[in-house]
C-alpha cells in the first residue's frame, strides 16, 4: 500500500544522536541520518538564526534528514550552533552573531572528515546559515555550497570573491518573495561569483513554508549532489 508523503512522514535510515567538539572547548548537539543501504555523499545543514527560532530541526532540515536518506541516498548531518536548543538539547556556549560559530561549523566539518572521510560533503545553509557557509565552510573537503535563501547579512565582498577565485560550485535558491534579498538584488550581490547558480523559485518566500515548497528545495539539493535519484517520490510505501 502506498501513501502520499506528508510533513511528518519519516522514512528509513540509521538515525544517532552525536557531539560535535570546538576548537574553542564546546560540545555541540547534533544528529545524523545514514541511508540503510550506503550514502553517495554527505550534507551539511547550517540552520537560520537562532535568535529567531533556527535550529538543527528547523522544517527543511528535519524533512530532509526525514527524507533524503532513503529518497537520495544522502546522509544529512544537522547540529545545533553555540547556544541552540531542539528537542535531542542544546549547545554549549552563547549565540555569538555568527562569529564564533566559526568553530562550530568547523568542528562539524572535521567530525564529518573524521568518520566518512572518502565521500563528497557538501555543506547548505539556510538564511543565517548561508552566511555561515559563505565565511568558515572552507574547508578542502567541502565539495561545494548550497544557499537557501541567503540575506548576505554578514557575508563580504571579499567573503564572496574567496568562492570566485575558488571555483567550487555553489547554487543558490532565491525566493520570489523573500524578505532580505530579493532576486535582483541577489543578482547583483552575487554578481561577483559570476560561476555560482543562482535559481529564482517563483512564489518562493524566505521560510520556504508548505510542501510544495519544501519539495522544490529539496528537488534542487538532490539535483546538484546526486541526481541521479530524482524525480523524488510523492508517495511510499506501506507495509500492513
Amino acid at each position: 500500500m502506498r501513501e502520499l508523503i506528508r510533513p511528518s512522514t519519516v522514512l528509513a535510515a540509521q538515525r544517532s544522536l552525536i557531539a560535535i567538539s570546538t576548537e574553542d572547548g564546546l560540545n555541540l548537539v547534533g544528529e545524523i541520518a545514514s541511508p540503510t543501504s550506503g550514502a553517495v555523499a554527505t550534507l551539511l545543514a547550517l540552520h537560520p538564526l537562532p535568535t529567531h527560532g533556527g535550529m538543527m530541526d528547523s522544517h527543511l532540515y528535519k524533512k530532509a534528514a526525514n527524507r533524503l536518506p532513503e529518497m537520495a541516498n544522502i546522509r544529512i548531518v544537522r547540529f545545533n550552533t553555540r547556544g541552540s536548543e531542539s528537542e535531542d538539547g542544546k549547545s554549549e556556549g552563547s549565540f555569538d552573531n555568527g562569529i564564533s560559530e566559526k568553530y562550530d561549523v568547523e568542528g562539524a566539518i572535521e567530525y564529518i572528515k573524521s568518520n566518512f572521510p572518502d565521500q563528497p560533503l557538501w555543506v547548505v545553509g539556510w538564511s543565517f546559515g548561508t552566511d555561515l557557509a559563505l565565511q568558515y565552510a572552507r574547508d578542502p573537503a567541502v565539495s561545494g555550497l548550497i544557499l537557501l535563501s541567503p540575506p548576505l547579512r554578514s557575508s563580504t565582498d571579499q567573503d564572496l570573491l574567496f568562492w570566485a577565485e575558488d571555483k567550487r560550485p555553489i547554487v543558490a535558491l532565491i525566493p520570489e518573495f523573500d524578505d532580505f534579498l530579493p532576486p535582483e538584488e541577489a543578482r547583483a550581490r552575487f554578481s561577483l561569483i559570476p560561476d555560482m547558480q543562482i535559481i529564482v523559485v517563483a512564489d518562493g518566500k524566505h521560510l520556504w513554508v508548505g510542501e510544495p515548497a519544501v519539495y522544490r528545495v529539496l528537488t534542487e539539493i538532490v539535483s546538484t549532489i546526486n541526481p541521479a535519484a530524482l524525480p523524488l517520490p510523492t508517495e511510499y510505501e506501506v507495509e500492513r
